[in-house]
């Protein structure tokens, strides 16, 4: 490709990215999709609708995934999910801060981008807190003591984290055959009992989660394909465009939010350009906004009080700081990871169940109090 053409290839994956967020952005507003609310329907109610809601979107992005890759359509190894360190104890510790933080903060990242454009004013707050602790866990103060503590313990798998690589590496065979089968074997089992269920045939539950999980690996194949070079001509090495960690993404919220405060506050500086992340996280909160104003939802909602206000403030910290400990947030790495078949987004997946899990309680324990 002529370096003349890269603008136009740049801005097509922009504006691709950005379409398929507002369409992620309209199904979460209109089925009320949402990790901690899949948790705390559970716990508290014994719902299991938006758990079910979940549980396809992983099955479907995973099939999809590790059937492109299977095609080489895709790298499989070409995200940061996937690399040779497992950070168990960042995916754990983060995991669980981010969990415990969601809860706090009346939902994860990308709910609060659909909280925003349906009008609520908290949500604004919590995204601007979570991405300035966003900020200074990537580059900041907390960065130096995320590298200095919890990044130090590790386990290195040289083949690299994909679950169907340690496989093929322990039991022979070819990563793609352990891929297909992998794939299989857990979207199988995830509809299976999504299926068992009558509350898991509801038309809802399959348009959140099939749609949601579609439209995380359309993005893999906007990042991974439309905006793959195999020869970028302005370095003649293989590049992935307009991304902020220069590797295959797809949807992801925590980093991104931080991203898109760095540009907006640096906006005249060139060297910050958008990127597919910035354009995710705006499409998501516009796509919220239409299908709010859509179906007539749309309304302004502010803090109840002192005590209401301390909560969310302390669930965006929480949530800035673990998202990044985690690598990701429970769009981030409880779909677009686990749809990689990383072993450490499972990892971080399980320490945002637990951490939402005890602060399900925490919340219990203070109004048994009142």
């Amino acid at each position: 490709m002529d370096e003349a053409q890269l603008p136009a290839l740049m801005h097509q994956v922009l504006w691709a990215a950005f379409g398929l967020a507002v369409l992620f952005g309209a199904i979460s507003q209109r089925t009320r999709f949402c990790t901690m609310g899949a948790i705390a329907d559970v716990v508290t109610m014994g719902d299991w609708r938006r758990a079910r809601m979940w549980a396809v979107a992983i099955a479907v992005a995973v099939l999809a995934f590790n059937g492109m890759a299977a095609l080489g359509v895709l790298d499989a190894g070409g995200s940061i999910y996937t690399g040779p360190r497992v950070l168990w104890l960042s995916g754990l510790l983060g995991g669980a801060v981010f969990g415990f933080g969601m809860v706090l903060a009346s939902g994860c990242i990308s709910r609060n981008l659909v909280r925003l454009g349906g009008g609520n004013l908290k949500s604004l707050v919590v995204l601007l807190v979570a991405a300035v602790a966003a900020g200074a866990t990537l580059r900041g103060l907390t960065a130096v003591l995320r590298v200095a503590t919890v990044e130090k313990v590790y386990v290195e798998l040289p083949a690299g984290q994909s679950l169907p690589r340690v496989l093929a590496a322990a039991f022979q065979g070819t990563e793609t055959s352990w891929m297909l089968a992998t794939a299989a074997l857990l979207a199988g089992g995830l509809v299976a009992w999504v299926l068992s269920r009558r509350d898991g045939r509801g038309a809802d539950v399959w348009l959140a989660g099939a749609g949601v999980g579609a439209l995380v690996a359309a993005l893999w194949w906007v990042s991974g394909h439309l905006g793959f070079l195999p020869e970028d001509p302005r370095t003649l090495e293989p590049a992935y465009l307009v991304t902020n960690s220069r590797r295959m993404e797809s949807i992801s919220t925590i980093a991104p939010v931080a991203y898109a405060l760095d540009w907006l506050l640096m906006f005249s500086d060139q060297s910050k350009t958008l990127t597919l992340g910035i354009v995710t996280v705006a499409g998501i909160v516009v796509g919220a906004a239409l299908m709010a104003w859509r179906d007539g939802s749309f309304r302004w909602e502010g803090f109840a009080g002192v005590e209401d206000l301390g909560l969310h403030l302390a669930g965006a910290t929480c949530m800035g700081v673990g998202g990044i400990v985690a690598m990701g947030c429970t769009i981030g790495q409880g779909i677009t990871g686990v749809s990689t078949l990383s072993i450490g987004s499972f990892i971080a997946l399980a320490g945002m169940v637990a951490g939402a899990l005890l602060g399900l309680r925490y919340q219990a324990w203070r109004l048994d109090r009142l």
